[in-house]
């Protein structure tokens, strides 16, 4: 994703409907270590990356940035509990680059149960990278984008502390202006839980608008769920999205590290403690549906199958690396890869937010 175009390159730092430098406050603050002394947008500031704090209600909100100075740079862009909008991006010296996003400001800001910290209400911008610039931040209030839900687990939710990473905090990197990510997905949760939960399913239900696509992922805490329970589990969702307009996605749950010799175990590929084949119940239901599958289960299969035992490490977590091993959670570059064949999935079956990917 790293290859995406994310907007037009300028060489003026107070492009129209930016806050220019001329209306800055607080600013004349010097980044230590990586570049001279720079002014920074108002509700800026700086230690060992750019912080930007913006005292906004939950919505979704439309941003500009401009990356750049009179040196050279290198600017990544995160928001809220770490989800990657911009990433690395280098900039000439004197040049400045553009770049739109349409962004989901929740509170709790990364997962809905508030698990790894509740984070600061109002929108957080935060610029890191080996050089981070910033000349200039917008934030306006979207007007009716379509906003793209995400239900499901760990492996997906919007991970407070690295290194672990979710694919859906990785995904943002891809959605052009217009569209956002809303990203539900709650650490634990099996396919009963999340419905039953107030704060996960009902809350993300209760803001779905006609069009708006919901992508449910669940198989990881499942290990004791039936067949019939599961599959009414994931029926009772389609129900309850369709009859609120949106467009129900299913997404089979990406693959456990776990190896017999050179092919991943049963375990790994989610048939469950009750001999439970989850993804095949999963397909069942789109089957049975009418609803769109995507199948991330046989998807990721194929890429740590193509890796092996030893190169595969590197999408999860590890303790040389990470400082744990974790054969289910995956790293940044993990996350980033999986994240990348749910969007591959996204454009082959021409999904709602199809047209809004980069």
């Amino acid at each position: 994703m790293t290859s995406c175009s994310f907007g037009k390159r300028t060489a003026r730092p107070g492009a129209a409907g930016l806050l220019t430098l001329a209306a800055l406050t607080g600013a004349g603050a010097a980044h230590a270590g990586t570049a001279t002394a720079q002014a920074l947008p108002a509700g800026c500031s700086v230690t060992s990356a750019v912080t930007c704090h913006y005292a906004v209600s939950p919505g979704n909100y439309d941003v500009t940035v401009s990356v750049g100075s009179a040196t050279a740079g290198q600017t990544e862009m995160w928001v809220e509990a770490r989800r990657l909008m911009l990433p690395a991006t280098r900039t000439n010296a004197g040049a400045t680059a553009t770049y739109s996003f349409t962004i989901n400001v929740r509170q709790p800001e990364g997962q809905p149960t508030g698990q790894g910290g509740t984070g600061t209400p109002g929108l957080d911008i935060r610029f890191a990278g080996s050089a981070p610039q910033v000349s200039a931040v917008s934030v306006k209030p979207a007007s009716q984008p379509l906003v793209a839900y995400l239900a499901g687990d760990s492996t997906v939710c919007d991970q407070p502390a690295a290194p672990y990473t979710g694919w859906g905090q990785m995904i943002t990197t891809a959605v052009r202006p217009g569209a956002a990510i809303a990203n539900y997905a709650d650490s634990g949760e099996s396919s009963g839980s999340f419905l039953s939960n107030s704060a996960l399913f009902p809350t993300l239900l209760s803001k779905v608008r006609a069009n708006d696509p919901v992508f449910i992922q669940f198989g990881h805490n499942d290990k004791q769920t039936s067949a019939t329970a599961y599959r009414n589990n994931l029926t009772s969702m389609i129900t309850q999205v369709r009859a609120k307009g949106g467009v129900p996605v299913l997404v089979t749950p990406p693959v456990r590290r776990l190896f017999d010799g050179n092919r991943l175990t049963p375990t790994a590929l989610h048939v469950n403690g009750l001999g439970v084949d989850l993804p095949a119940q999963m397909r069942a239901v789109g089957a049975a549906q009418g609803v769109a599958v995507i199948d991330l289960t046989a998807q990721s299969k194929a890429l740590v199958e193509s890796l092996g035992p030893t190169a595969s490490a590197q999408l999860y977590l590890r303790s040389s690396v990470d400082g744990v091993t974790d054969n289910t959670h995956f790293s940044q570059y993990g996350a980033t890869r999986i994240g990348d064949l749910v969007l591959q999935s996204i454009r082959d079956q021409r999904l709602p937010l199809a047209s809004y990917l980069r």
